[in-house]
C-alpha cells in the first residue's frame, strides 16, 4: 500500500531554515508527481508545491516562492522541501503528497491528492 513518512520537523528561530524529507513506498515514485502542504493552524490546508515526475517542472505558492525549493531523489524513491527565512506565521504541520493519476498540474487542491503522509510539526519561536 502507498505510504508517506514525513520528517525533519522541529523548532527552529524566526528567520531559520530547516529541510523536510518524505520517503514513500507502494508506488513507482519515478513516474508519479508529488506535493508538499501544511495544515496551518489558522488558514488550514494550504498547498506549498509540487514536483513533475521528471523532476523538470515545480511549482510554488506564491506565500514561499523564493523561500521553499522542492526536489526528489529517485534514488530513495525521497522528496524534500529545503524551508529558508521562516517566519512565526510559517509554523504547520508540513505533509507530502501523492497526487491523483491524472490529475490536473500543478495539484494544488486538496481535491487531487490521493494519499497524504501524517505529518511533521514544524514551530518557528524565538
Amino acid at each position: 500500500q502507498v505510504q508517506l513518512v514525513e520528517s525533519g520537523g522541529g523548532e527552529v528561530p524566526p528567520g531559520g531554515s530547516l529541510t523536510l524529507s518524505c520517503t514513500t513506498s507502494g508506488f513507482t515514485f519515478s513516474t508519479t508527481p508529488m506535493t508538499w502542504l501544511r495544515h496551518h493552524p489558522r488558514r488550514g490546508i494550504e498547498w506549498l508545491s509540487s514536483i513533475s515526475s521528471a523532476g523538470d517542472d515545480v511549482a510554488y505558492a506564491d506565500s514561499v516562492k523564493g523561500r521553499f525549493t522542492i526536489t526528489r531523489d529517485y534514488a530513495n524513491a525521497a522528496l524534500s522541501l529545503q524551508m529558508n527565512v521562516l517566519p512565526p506565521d510559517d509554523a504547520a504541520v508540513y505533509r507530502c503528497a501523492q497526487p491523483i493519476t491524472g490529475s490536473t498540474w500543478p495539484h494544488a487542491s486538496e481535491y487531487t491528492w490521493a494519499y497524504w503522509g501524517r505529518g511533521t510539526q514544524v514551530t518557528v519561536s524565538s
